[in-house]
């Protein structure tokens, strides 16, 4: 997937930051790609990037307008069409992580087609995956899983691959959601594959590599949620994980969406290994990732402790701190 940069990252009328978190991903992990946001009257989420119109992003030197939203369903509202078509007609590609092929909308099939412009869906690709074999594959694998959707798993995979690599470790993000896809510029976006195959797409996307090369496999959903669990525990299968870290959202209830009950970290430890075994009967939980920015600096560093004593794991916040002591528990772990 070869976008033209620099992009302008469209966040429509979003009601709440979360909405706009694959936007706000791109700008954390690639800021250099960004120009600035586009916002409808009404939106909610802001990425801290200037907020400019499409002629100002032509004069800058924009080549994509992404749509930087990831909300439930992954629809794409009526109501954005017209800024759509206005960014072609003015010269831009357009990309999307949603579930809507934007080809598969009149109005902005016509304009790509009259200006020559490229339409991209992160979330569909033209490979034809086999079903999950389960067999035990080379090299090490790392998941990240999560007590909820939206809790920090893509950030906590992204921060581990850069701080591994900083040791001299071989390491790869692979991305598994439209973020990702956006900011490693390869992956599969494992919502979209047909249920009987995500395990073995996430086989095609850590297939077997050196002994000491690690995947680093961006996470999706919970396995408690009730609408995604499916999703997760197909990820879960075909990454056949060595480690994986779960990752939290302290301040949280209820699920994204739902009414269901957060579960505890120890029942997501507990569910991820016995799930787990079916496919790597030796993996097991090296470090928990916390999202900690609705708490204060002195209740962050308490609370992780709490956990880091509580469970015997390096407990750390990837945005806040330092994922280092998490490669410290892996390399012991999985000596070179």
């Amino acid at each position: 997937m070869e976008l033209k940069k620099p992009y302008l990252l469209f966040l429509g009328d979003v009601q709440d930051q979360l909405a706009a978190k694959t936007a706000q991903g791109i700008v954390d992990w690639r800021p250099e790609w960004c120009i600035g946001q586009l916002r409808l009257e009404g939106c909610k989420a802001d990425t801290g990037l200037e907020d400019i119109d499409i002629k100002t992003a032509v004069e800058h030197g924009v080549g994509t307008m992404v749509i930087g939203v990831a909300n439930s369903g992954g629809m794409l509202p009526a109501h954005w069409i017209s800024n759509i078509v206005e960014a072609l007609d003015a010269g831009l590609d357009i990309a999307t992580g949603l579930h809507k092929r934007l080809a598969s909308i009149p109005a902005v099939a016509a304009a790509a087609e009259r200006n020559g412009r490229q339409l991209f869906d992160a979330r569909f690709n033209d490979i034809g995956f086999a079903t999950g074999k389960g067999h035990k594959r080379t090299g090490l694998r790392l998941l990240t899983v999560g007590t909820d959707c939206s809790v920090g798993k893509k950030y906590t995979s992204l921060a581990l691959e850069k701080a591994m690599i900083s040791r001299g470790m071989n390491a790869d993000f692979r991305a598994t959601g439209q973020t990702g896809l956006f900011i490693s510029g390869r992956g599969v976006a494992i919502d979209a594959v047909v249920a009987d195959f995500i395990s073995g797409a996430a086989e095609w996307i850590s297939p077997d590599n050196d002994a000491g090369h690690w995947d680093v496999i961006e996470g999706q959903g919970s396995l408690f949620h009730p609408a995604f669990a499916g999703v997760t525990i197909g990820l879960l299968h075909g990454s056949q994980p060595d480690a994986f870290v779960v990752c939290h959202e302290p301040t949280r209830t209820r699920m994204r969406g739902v009414e269901h009950p957060i579960p505890s970290i120890q029942q997501v430890i507990d569910l991820t290994v016995d799930n787990g075994r079916l496919t790597n009967p030796d993996i097991r939980c090296i470090g928990i990732a916390v999202n900690t920015s609705n708490l204060e600096d002195a209740a962050a560093n308490t609370y992780l402790a709490g956990l880091a004593k509580e469970y015997g794991l390096p407990a750390v916040d990837p945005i806040r701190g330092d994922v280092g002591p998490i490669v410290d528990e892996l390399q012991r772990n999985f000596p070179a």
